[in-house]
Order: structure tokens, then C-alpha cells, then sequence
């Protein structure tokens, strides 16, 4: 049977299978090429109906921007192009673009003049996603602007004629109010049959796996994580449990508790797991480092390690095939897709596992989908439901959540001075002397996290990330904020210390005690399944010479993990956990992640 689809070509492989995503969530195939290897001739096909241009990090004036040819826009066919893919929609065919000087990042209200098909059912005002510096000057002929934003005049067009459309907004995330509706205009304009679905993947994974294990045995890193044990289940479903192992590695890096549940969830599947205890060779590897992306790559080494130790004591040779519960987004920020930018290294992509892939030698079966989609295969398996909707955890652990510092810093908060009126120039936040990785303009960036230390209006979730967004897209050298829930010190915030350190047994013991706070409010007060992750996060940050460290509290609500805003949970909670996270004499203060993604990660690195 031959689908109709929609072809996206992909810009940057930040959004691209993300659209793919959304696509087939409505019920359509996507398929996905690199647009400058994408002829006119390759996508004339009766059963393509319709192409989207995807986003990515690039700017249309750069040399190397990428390209497609052009032809394609002379084939009949609807086109929607988002973000990049609006500006070089404009671009090629004879509009102009502005070269940008400020971006526009996170939650943006759109106003639409309701005269485009493609906001059919979508009210006059809705929140957005916009994640871009440069933007659109002048459409080419025939196009009309849509719909504006407060930063953004060119919002989005259309060219009735060509049944051509395009938007600056990232509709394919989730924080986009009225993104499905949007892609469900576009399909419609394309008429489009709606048959696909996850248990049309699960077919179709079925008989490849089949072909691509043969008659070899599949060994499985296990986390504990949604995305492996999945894998692990659907691997065991396909070719059997006697031919499925996994191995479970306490790395030293996992919450309290984290043993002993994962061995419970696997157990409950009913596959064969082996637990190895490395926390001390993990450890070891990581002393002295104190950068993000140097953690990362030791980590994924050390699992490398571990793996072909045991794989060599216990004589498993070349019939056996590793698998991996790698998911798209871990792909595509480790900078996988051709124009994708590397916004963290993840420890399934280090070079050693990467050589394994080129020789074959990996299969990864849910390498293609998103966490939503992961999900919904687990509860088609038959997983618990409890199980399935757990909380992601990163698989380097709390290794991403312990902040390292290579040096000690002191510094006095002292407020800038105006070089005309000699007047302090007051600045609503204090910066810290540290650094965390953000997404801006889908690049990553590595700039410093702000305290707030004052706010407009009501101290709401809402309000804090408003203004949160505000700031950082008016200031350069910050991508993330932050807000004061609890401290150990009096006063104003007079003077910021970082102290030299690295990843110890005390410091991993220190947050999985926070972190246990955290879970179990969580379940006390009935709100764990109201915010998708809640990363705790360890920074050696102390304020007003405490001489200790800092907590933050990064509740987070997403589907997908490319876009995420912060986990709207009632402000006693954030009191509560506080108050008894502070009880821990070596902690500082605790502070609320009050940023949205973008600008920020959701990690912190």
C-alpha cells in the first residue's frame, strides 16, 4: 500500500523530525530529506502532497546556509515553510530578509487577521513559539502578511495563489497553543487521507528488526528511563526474551532508590537484566572535570568501558548486537542531522558508539519518534501506566546536574554606574559567575545564569516566566533565570562565591537528597504527573560568604523535550520543598528555573 505523505525538508535537524512528529500524530506519513539533496524530480510524485520547510540555525545570508533547488516551488504543490524555512521561502523567491541584532525567544502572543486558510479555527490572539534573530523585510510577489507579534511585523503570509504559506513561529512544538490545528489546516489544503499511527510503526518495526538483527542476539543498556525500557520491551516482544539481555548500570550518578526501582520495572516486563555496581569506576573518571560537554563524552567512555569488560568476561562476540533506547531529540541535539547544531553531547553519540553504528553493529528501534510517541508504543505494548509515564531522566544521571567549577570566585555585588548621570544603573538581577547551556536561535550558547531579585506584578509562575523571557532577549550575556524560593543568609544578595570543584561522592549524596525532597512532594501533594521532568540541580554557588552550595529547581512541562515551559505546580509546593531542602546546613539557597525552552535547556549541564 503506497501512503500519500507530506515531504519536510529539513533546514536543520533541530525541528524537522519534530514536524514529522506532528504529522503523523494527525494521522499522515512524513518523510524527511536534506533539502540541498532534494531535486524537483525527487518529490513529483502523485502521493506527495504537500512540503514543508523545516527550521533550523542558519541564516539565509550565510554562504553555507542550506539550500534547495528551486524548482520545486514550479510543481503545483502546497508549501509551508517555518521559521528558517519562512525566511528562505521569502528569500528564493525574490523577498527580502533583515539581518537580525536582537532575538525573539520563547512565549510571543501572534495576532492573525483571519483571512488566511491556514488559521482556520484558530482565534484572532494565541501564544506562539519563536526561537529567531533575523526576520523578514519584504515578502516576494504575491505573498500577504497574516499575522504580527509585538517584536515580529512579519509573522506570517500566505500566497493564495500558489496555495503557498509560511510562518516565523515554530508551530510544531507543543507550546505553540494552536500549532495542531495549524498543521491540520495545512493538511487539509493538501487533502490529505489520514492513516498512519503507532501501531502502523510497530508493523513496519516489526518485520525490520527482524531483518536487521538475523539470527544474531540483541545486548541492551537499561537506564530505567521511558525510552530504554520501551526498547527493551519491544525488543522482547519481537524476537523473544531468550535472545534479549540487558545490563543496568549503577553508575554512582542515579537518585536515591534508583536500584531497586529499575530492577522492579524490568522485572515486571519480564526480561533478563544483570545489574553491575560502578559507581566508584564512574567517579574516578570524572575527577578533576569540570566541563559539560568533557563530563558527557567521559561518561559515555565509561559505559563503553564497562560494556566491553563485561562483554569480554562473559564471551560475547560478534553475535551479538548492542542496542540503545536513543530517542530523536538525543540525535539531533548531539548535532546528528547534517544541519543540526550541537547543543549537547549525549553519551548514546560518543565516538566509540558512533564507529559501532557505522559498522552495523547498533540497532536503535525508537530512534525515530519523540517521548510522546515513545509513550504511546509503551502503553501499546502493554506496559504499566505508571511505568510509562514516569519522569525522563538523563542518561549520564545527575553527572548533567552537578555543576563543576574550575576555579574559586569571589565577587561583590556592586550596582553599575551610569557614565553620563553617575547614577546606578539598577539591573533586576544579580548574574552569576557561572555558566549553563541554552538553546537561542537554535544554537547553543553557554552563558550565565540571573537571580531575580526583583519582579513587576504578581509572583506567579506565569509572571516570573514572562519576564524571565523579557530579560533575555534584552540582555546579551544571560540565557536563563532564576528566582529566590529559600535561603540560609540574611539580606540582599551582597556578595557571590564559587568555589573549585568537581564531581565527588559528597556532592552526588547532597542532591540526591534534594532530589528525594522533590519526588516525594510531588507525590504527597498528588502533582507528579502535572509537570513532565522536574530536574534538581546542584550549582557550588554561595551567596553572602555562606561557604555553601545552591539548589534549583527546574520543574518542567513539555511532551517533546524541544520546547518546554516551566511546570505550572502551586506555589505551597515550592514553599514546602524549600523549607525542607534548607534544612541541609550546606546549601545556600534554593532557586526556581523560571525559563522557558528556549532560551534555556532543559538541563543545565
Amino acid at each position: 500500500m503506497k501512503h500519500e505523505k507530506i515531504i519536510i525538508l529539513d533546514f536543520g535537524g533541530q525541528y524537522a523530525h519534530l514536524i514529522a512528529s506532528r504529522i503523523r500524530r494527525l494521522g499522515v506519513l512524513a518523510e524527511i530529506r536534506l533539502p540541498n539533496e532534494t531535486k524537483a524530480s525527487d518529490v513529483d510524485d502523485e502521493t506527495i502532497k504537500g512540503i514543508i520547510l523545516s527550521g533550523g540555525p542558519q541564516s539565509v545570508f550565510a554562504p553555507d546556509s542550506p539550500r534547495t533547488d528551486d524548482a520545486i516551488f514550479a510543481l503545483g504543490k502546497p508549501v509551508l515553510g517555518i521559521c528558517y524555512g519562512h525566511q528562505y521561502l521569502s528569500h528564493a523567491l525574490g523577498g527580502k530578509v533583515a539581518p537580525g541584532t536582537t532575538g525573539e525567544f520563547g512565549r510571543s502572543e501572534l495576532v492573525h487577521d483571519g483571512k488566511c486558510p491556514l488559521f482556520n479555527n484558530v482565534p484572532e490572539k494565541s501564544i506562539v513559539w519563536m526561537n529567531h534573530v533575523d526576520a523578514v523585510g519584504e515578502y516576494s510577489a504575491g505573498f500577504t502578511n497574516c499575522a504580527t507579534t509585538e517584536h515580529c511585523q512579519t509573522a506570517a503570509a500566505w500566497n493564495e495563489k500558489k496555495n503557498f504559506f509560511s510562518t516565523q513561529f515554530h508551530l510544531e512544538v507543543t507550546h505553540t497553543e494552536f500549532g495542531e490545528q495549524i498543521f491540520n489546516n495545512f493538511l487539509d489544503i493538501c487533502g490529505c487521507s489520514r492513516d498512519w499511527s503507532v501501531e502502523q510503526f510497530y508493523k513496519e518495526q516489526e518485520g525490520k528488526l527482524k531483518k536487521q538483527v538475523g539470527d544474531r542476539n540483541v545486548f541492551l543498556f537499561v537506564s530505567g528511563g521511558v525510552d530504554s525500557t520501551v526498547t527493551f520491551a519491544l525488543l522482547t516482544k519481537i524476537l523473544g526474551k531468550d535472545r534479549v539481555r540487558g545490563l543496568f548500570v549503577d553508575t554512582g550518578l542515579l537518585r536515591q532508590g534508583e536500584v531497586e526501582q529499575v530492577e522492579k520495572s524490568i522485572r515486571a516486563i519480564g526480561a533478563d537484566l544483570t545489574t553491575l555496581r560502578e559507581g566508584e569506576y564512574f567517579l574516578s573518571k570524572l575527577a578533576g572535570q569540570t566541563d559539560p560537554e568533557q563530563k558527557r563524552t567521559t561518561i559515555g567512555h565509561a559505559f563503553l568501558d564497562v560494556q566491553q569488560k563485561f562483554f569480554a568476561e562473559n564471551k560475547l562476540g560478534d553475535e551479538w548486537l548492542l542496542a540503545q533506547g536513543t530517542i530523536y531529540p538525543d540525535t539531533i541535539e548531539t548535532g546528528g542531522t547534517k544541519n543540526a547544531d550541537t547543543i549537547k553531547t549525549h553519551h548514546n553519540r560518543a565516538p566509540e558508539v558512533q564507529k559501532l553504528i557505522d559498522a552495523g553493529k547498533v540497532i536503535e528501534p525508537v530512534a525515530d519518534l519523540y517521548k510522546d510517541e515513545v509513550r504511546a508504543l509503551g502503553e501499546l505494548l502493554g506496559l504499566p501506566h505508571e511505568l510509562v509515564w514516569r519522569h525522563p531522566f538523563p542518561g549520564p544521571g545527575l553527572g548533567v546536574r552537578i555543576l563543576c567549577a574550575a576555579e574559586d570566585i569571589s565577587e561583590p555585588i556592586v550596582d553599575e554606574v551610569d557614565a553620563f548621570t553617575f547614577q546606578p544603573k539598577k539591573k533586576p538581577f544579580v548574574q552569576l559567575p557561572i555558566k549553563s547551556v541554552g538553546v537561542q536561535g537554535d544554537f547553543r550558547t553557554y552563558r550565565h545564569p540571573a537571580v531575580l531579585t526583583s519582579i513587576p506584578g504578581e509572583k506567579t509562575i506565569e509572571n516570573l516566566e514572562k519576564f524571565s523571557t523579557k530579560l533575555i532577549n534584552h540582555y546579551d550575556d544571560i540565557n536563563r533565570c532564576t528566582f529566590i524560593l529559600g535561603k540560609n543568609y540574611t539580606g540582599n544578595i551582597s556578595h557571590v562565591s564559587v568555589k573549585k570543584c568537581d564531581i565527588s561522592s559528597a556532592r552526588v549524596e547532597t542532591l540526591q537528597r534534594a532530589d528525594a525532597i522533590v519526588t516525594r512532594l510531588l507525590s504527597d501533594m498528588n502533582v507528579y504527573s502535572a509537570v513532565w521532568q522536574f530536574p534538581v540541580v546542584l550549582l557550588p554557588v554561595s551567596f553572602n560568604k555562606t561557604g555553601r552550595e545552591t539548589i534549583v529547581l527546574r520543574p518542567v512541562d513539555s511532551i517533546d523535550a524541544m520546547s518546554a515551559s516551566v511546570g505550572k505546580l502551586p506555589w505551597e509546593f515550592f514553599d514546602r520543598a524549600a523549607k525542607e531542602i534548607l534544612k541541609d546546613e550546606t546549601i545556600s539557597a534554593v532557586l526556581l528555573d523560571c525559563t522557558s525552552k528556549p532560551p534555556g535547556t532543559i538541563e543545565w549541564e
